[in-house]
C-alpha cells in the first residue's frame, strides 16, 4: 500500500516538474548546446541564409581567441570590474542596509525606495544624467574638483579613468538590489546577541565582526556569487557611455562577444567567446563555493 502511494506522489511530483523541466531545457538547455556546437564552426552572416555553408572548424575559434590580444584586453577589462566593482558594490550595499537597519534612522522605507530607485531605472535615461556628470567642461564632478583647486579629467575619455566610471556608475545603479538583501538577513539576526555583547563590553567593531558578519554568512554567499555573475556580463554601460573606448579600455567579453557576432558577424566566434565567457564564470563560482566552505 505504501510503496502504491509513494509511487503515486513521485507521478504527481513529475507532473508538477513538468513544465518548468520543459522551459528550462526549451529556454537554457537547448541553447547552451546550439551555442557549443556553433563555436566549433565558422557560421558567418552567409550561413544565415544557408547554413550548409557553414564548416566545422573544431578548436579553431578558441585557438584564434587564445592568440587576439583584443580578446585578452577584453578579459582584463572583465575581471577589472569584477575584482574592483564586485567587492566595492557589496560593501556598498552592506552599509546602506546596516544604516537602514539602525533604530535611530526614521523613515527607512522612503530612504529603501529612493536607494532601490536606480535599480528599477531604464539604464538609457541613467547614462545621459552620468555623460552630463562626466562632462569634461560642464560636468559637475569636474566643477568640484575645480573648486578645490583641481584641473579638469576627461572621465570617458581617458583609458586611464574610463573603467573607473563604469565601475562608479554600475555600483550606483545596482547597489540598490543588494541592500534588500543584506536587510532582510540583518533582521534575522537575533537582537538578544548584540544586547549580550554589549554588556560584555563589545564595542561596534568587535559585535560588527563576531555577530554581523557570522550571521550574514549565507546572505554574503549569495550577494557575492550573484553580483559576480552580474558583473560578468558587463554589457550596456560601456556599449551606452563609451562604446568600448577609448582605446578599447572599456571593451567588456560580452561587448566583445557582441561585436564578433552582430558588427562582424562571425557567429561562430561570438559563440566561442560565450563559452569562454561561460567557463570564466564557473571558475569563480567554484573559488567562491571553495572559499565559503574553509570560512565555515
Amino acid at each position: 500500500m505504501s510503496s502504491a502511494l509513494d509511487r503515486h506522489k513521485r507521478r504527481a511530483a513529475w507532473w508538477f516538474l513538468t513544465p518548468a523541466l520543459v522551459l528550462v531545457g526549451l529556454f537554457f538547455v537547448l541553447p547552451v548546446l546550439a551555442g557549443l556546437l556553433l563555436s566549433l564552426t565558422d557560421f558567418d552572416i552567409y550561413s544565415v541564409g544557408a547554413p550548409g555553408t557553414a564548416r566545422f572548424v573544431g578548436l579553431g575559434n578558441y585557438r584564434h581567441l587564445l592568440g587576439d590580444p583584443t580578446f585578452w584586453k577584453s578579459v582584463g577589462n572583465t575581471l577589472q570590474f569584477v575584482l574592483v566593482g564586485g567587492p566595492l558594490s557589496v560593501a556598498t550595499s552592506l552599509g546602506a542596509a546596516m544604516l537602514l537597519n539602525a533604530k535611530l534612522v526614521r523613515m527607512r522605507s522612503l530612504f529603501r525606495t529612493i536607494y532601490f530607485a536606480p535599480v528599477v531605472t531604464t539604464l538609457v535615461s541613467v547614462a545621459i544624467v552620468w555623460r552630463y556628470l562626466y562632462h569634461p567642461r560642464y560636468g559637475l564632478l569636474n566643477f568640484l574638483l575645480g573648486m578645490v583647486g583641481l584641473g579638469p579629467v576627461d572621465w570617458l575619455g581617458d583609458p586611464h579613468w574610463a573603467m573607473p566610471s563604469i565601475i562608479l556608475l554600475a555600483v550606483w545603479k545596482n547597489f540598490g538590489y543588494n541592500m534588500l538583501i543584506f536587510v532582510a538577513g540583518l533582521q534575522v539576526i537575533p537582537e538578544d546577541l548584540y544586547e549580550a555583547a554589549a554588556i560584555d563590553g563589545a564595542g561596534y567593531w568587535r559585535r560588527f565582526r563576531h555577530i554581523t558578519l557570522p550571521g550574514l554568512a549565507p546572505t554574503f554567499l549569495f550577494v557575492s556569487v550573484t553580483t559576480m555573475i552580474g558583473f560578468f556580463q558587463l554589457f550596456a554601460e560601456p556599449y551606452i557611455m563609451t562604446q568600448g573606448g577609448p582605446l578599447g579600455a572599456t571593451r567588456s567579453l560580452v561587448l566583445f562577444m557582441y561585436e564578433e557576432g552582430f558588427r562582424w558577424w562571425r557567429m561562430g566566434m561570438a559563440s566561442a567567446v560565450a563559452v569562454l565567457l561561460l567557463l570564466i564564470t564557473l571558475l569563480g563560482t567554484l573559488v567562491q563555493l571553495r572559499f565559503s566552505r574553509r570560512e565555515t
